[in-house]
């Protein structure tokens, strides 16, 4: 029999799939719709101490199509703008309904210490089941310190997983920007901090086009616009990049759980193969709906089936030792050579090329 359960950080998913911190987790209705569909967890919308600083604007969205499908898809749109004491109510309510289901508290907040231990405190209190610091939100939040413009930091992103971990006593994990110079940095911060997990990645800072009858970009909000997080099917590759990144620097200190461009069993499969242990979906089942998280099952069960593969764990990390340097690759490539005898035969080759050019 296939077991698609994992077990990550002390916690026990029926599957390792989890909605992602966005609009399919804004509220208890759609994070019950989640739990009754099969998630196997839902982080929920970032939640922060004073939500009356959260303003959002429409429209919000824009989408990158090919033929009909929507392969890309960008938003503007802010954290959650509900206060905390309504989503402490709903998460004591969860908890109550759905005991065996894990759910995750994503929380933002300002350059403070005594904010970050209230807002983590008071989750804490309402039952959550892990925190997932937001370090990553890359529009309208970093113009106050927050979001990516902590996640960008090496130091600053130390500093507070720190600060949180003084005051947690449920899993945390810390949710990574991909515009940054290297993912390895912030990733090995974080885990330095305290953090027991590294989601990856957020959505990638973007514009997503021009209205050639306008020549205004997209979303327009009264002629106007600013770049925002891109996501969907077309950021898989910057994904699985980064993921590999991770799990090699951190592979062993920490969980991974990934994010970005998964549809598909098969999709959450890779993930699985370069070191994640849970994999999160937000655009996918704004595309989709509720009910794709069974077609994540069936597809990961059928590959799963096919190399024989009974656990999650059976296959976890096992593409990652097939990455080196590029100079290995051009010493496989040129007999076994030592790396730079075959970078002297490929200087050569080029050269020899050039000549026959002229």
């Amino acid at each position: 029999m296939i077991d698609l359960s994992v077990h990550v950080d002390g916690l026990r998913l029926a599957n390792p799939f989890i909605i992602a911190s966005g609009p399919p987790s804004t509220n208890a209705n759609v994070i019950a719709r989640a739990f009754d569909e099969g998630w196997g967890g839902v982080v929920c919308k970032t939640i922060v101490l004073d939500s009356t600083k959260i303003v959002n604007v429409s429209p919000r969205y824009a989408r990158w199509r090919v033929g009909d499908e929507v392969v890309g898809w960008e938003n503007i749109e802010l954290i959650s703008d509900r206060p905390i004491e309504v989503w402490e109510e709903e998460f004591r309510a969860l908890k109550t309904r759905y005991p065996g289901r894990v759910l995750i508290a994503s929380v933002m907040e300002e350059y403070r210490r005594a904010a970050w231990h209230e807002v983590v405190e008071r989750m804490q209190r309402a039952g959550a089941d892990a925190i997932e610091l937001n370090m990553s939100c890359p529009h309208g939040l970093p113009e106050r310190r927050m979001g990516s413009a902590m996640g960008q930091s090496p130091e600053v992103l130390r500093e507070v997983c720190g600060w949180v971990r003084e005051v947690a006593r449920v899993p945390v994990c810390a949710k990574m920007t991909p515009n940054v110079t290297s993912m390895v940095d912030v990733a090995v911060a974080a885990v330095e901090g305290g953090c027991h997990g590294i989601s990856a990645i957020n959505t990638v800072l973007s514009v997503m086009g021009i209205d050639l009858d306008t020549l205004r970009p997209v979303p327009t909000v009264e002629g106007m616009t600013t770049p925002g997080g891109y996501s969907g099917r077309a950021v898989k590759p910057i994904a699985l990049r980064m993921a590999m990144e991770i799990a090699r620097a951190v592979g062993g200190r920490a969980s991974l759980s990934a994010i970005g461009g998964v549809e598909s069993g098969g999709d959450a499969a890779e993930f699985v193969l370069l070191g994640a242990s849970t994999v999160q979906v937000c655009t996918g089942v704004m595309v989709h709906g509720y009910g794709l998280v069974r077609e994540l099952e069936r597809g990961l069960r059928a590959f799963m089936d096919r190399h024989g593969f009974r656990t999650i764990e059976d296959f976890r990390g096992r593409s990652l030792k097939y990455f080196t340097s590029h100079a290995e690759l051009v010493a496989r490539k040129h007999g076994g050579k030592s790396g730079q005898d075959a970078a002297w035969s490929a200087e050569r080759l080029v050269e020899q090329v050039e000549d026959e050019a002229t």
